[in-house]
């Protein structure tokens, strides 16, 4: 690849993006255009961005407010999906990347840049997430990945490499968590968290309250959906930043949304993470709930297989593709019904459902109910049975035949 006269920086103002500004002027000899998407990172992550990248050495800074977009096409999809890795992973970092990655194409071809470089490492998933999705919006443009050329191998190796380019950050060889923030979740990374053998220590948490310091009366929250989107949050109708915000706010408060992770990466190893998704769980966990009232059985049962293979392409990155576009079309019809609402009662980092209303319920209190009803005869029961069970009881008919011919065989 010849050198690129100007590089669209997937720009976050962390440690390792930081720091990249300068070592791609330096042995790159090219522009920096440093490109930042709002989606609700918040406490301040964003305050003095544009400014820090300019003097770090960017010639252009793009900040651009995606959280209503990341909200309503990028999370709301994953609920409606139900998708979640290897059962506890709420996908927040991996949602994100496609929607970041679009925005740097955009920029960099209105601003005729010849190349594209990001800050993830040669061992996480992003660098895959978003190489995939400039594979898919901008095939024709190189991609620089310094983790993967220069000779820092460490995290300590970049913060003294800032501190020789007078790089402000806010790491310390003390506090050298990596962390990923947006409005869904916080992940962190890093320090003694690789190691599994030990405990996440509470300094670590910085969204949720402990749910030892939690309050000691119950809360009720009540989520309302439409075709399987949020709209509501206790009877008002909110958009859906607005929603995600309120419920973050209740979840956090009980000391909700809490995990600690050792999960397989998309590059074959195994790490050991932990985050906190305090309203995106109270989401995910109302919406089974509504879809157990509103789905039958075999579109429930269909629709569990497919959430497992949606978290699996959102985890890899492969956001822009025609199976994701596929699958969203299978779950357009398959959440239609999903529109009522549910309540949970949250206490001490817990919470369990107390109520669940839907017009769309499939659950029938005449059907259902323990006294006998005219919807259904219980006499039916036993053809239905004898139907089910026919190759059972065939085979084990033939088993007890095939026991006595050997008994037989052996008295003679």
């Amino acid at each position: 690849m010849a050198n690129p006269k100007k590089v669209a920086l997937a720009y976050s103002g962390g440690l390792d993006t930081s720091i990249i500004i300068p070592w791609l002027k330096e042995n790159y000899g090219c522009e920096v255009v440093a490109v930042c998407g709002d989606i609700g990172q918040g406490g301040g992550e964003l305050k003095g961005l544009e400014n820090k990248a300019l003097k770090t050495g960017a010639s252009e800074v793009y900040v651009a407010d995606m959280r209503e977009e990341f909200v309503s096409e990028y999370l709301w999809r994953m609920v409606r999906a139900g998708a979640e890795y290897e059962h506890k992973y709420l996908l927040g970092t991996s949602i994100a990347r496609p929607l970041l990655a679009k925005r740097q194409v955009e920029v960099a071809l209105a601003t005729g840049c010849d190349a594209l470089a990001h800050g993830c490492t040669g061992k996480g998933n992003d660098q895959v997430r978003f190489e995939l999705t400039y594979k898919a919006l901008a095939p024709h443009l190189p991609v620089i990945a310094p983790w993967r050329e220069w000779d820092l191998i460490s995290r300590e190796d970049c913060i003294e490499y800032a501190a020789q380019h007078k790089v402000p950050i806010a790491q310390t060889t003390k506090k050298i968590y990596s962390r990923d923030r947006n409005i869904w979740h916080i992940s962190h990374e890093g320090g003694e968290l690789e190691d599994p053998k030990n405990a996440a220590p509470e300094e670590i948490w910085m969204l949720t309250r402990s749910p030892k310091d939690a309050p000691d009366r119950a809360e009720d929250v009540t989520i309302g959906f439409n075709a399987g989107r949020p709209v509501s949050v206790n009877g008002k109708r909110m958009g859906a930043v607005e929603l995600l915000e309120e419920l973050n706010r209740i979840g956090a408060k009980h000391g909700v949304g809490r995990v600690d992770l050792v999960e397989n990466r998309y590059v074959g190893m195994k790490s050991r993470g932990c985050y906190e998704t305090p309203g995106g769980t109270l989401i995910m966990a109302a919406h089974r709930e509504i879809e157990a009232l509103t789905l039958d059985r075999s579109l429930a049962h269909y629709k569990q297989k497919l959430a497992l293979d949606y978290a699996d392409l959102v985890y890899a990155g492969l956001w822009f593709t025609p199976l994701r576009e596929s699958l969203d079309a299978f779950f357009d019809v398959a959440t239609q019904d999903n529109t009522g609402s549910v309540t949970l009662r949250l206490y001490k980092g817990g919470f369990q459902p107390v109520s669940r209303v839907s017009p769309n319920s499939l659950y029938s209190l005449n059907i259902a109910s323990f006294t006998m009803g005219a919807e259904y005869d219980q006499k039916d029961a036993r053809g239905f049975i004898n139907l089910i069970g026919l190759p059972i009881q065939v085979r084990a008919s033939l088993k007890k035949h095939k026991t006595a011919v050997k008994k037989k065989a052996k008295k003679k």
